[in-house]
């Protein structure tokens, strides 16, 4: 079962992968960012994780702060995948060249 915390869902912590997702939210701007890295950075130290999964299905818009989270983690070693990006979020990671350092999947759910 998924840990709430506000929006943030933490589907899986383990060494091979961190996975985490927003509960459907289409908008996630209700996120605390500095409790959000937190939360994340605490995870992937305690399970010794080099992975953070992070599940965008239904996400239409991520808050600029979020894309500052996500190279800060890069920077870090981990390596960050986002499955299930809108063509909003795509647009803005390659205005951003995001796209270049995050790792883009689209799956069924």
């Amino acid at each position: 079962m998924p840990i709430a915390h506000q929006i943030l869902r933490v589907y899986e912590a383990s060494p091979s992968v961190t996975v985490v997702g927003f509960g459907g939210a289409e908008i996630v701007d209700q996120l605390d960012l500095s409790e959000c890295r937190e939360e994340i950075v605490s995870l992937l130290n305690q399970n010794d994780c080099k992975m953070l999964a992070i599940d965008l299905t239904g996400v239409r818009y991520i808050p600029s702060g979020m894309l500052g989270l996500l190279a800060s983690l890069c920077q870090m070693g981990i390596e960050v995948h986002l499955y299930n990006p809108s063509e909003d979020i795509r647009e803005v990671l390659q205005i951003t060249r995001l796209d270049d350092i995050l790792q883009l999947h689209d799956i069924e759910v």
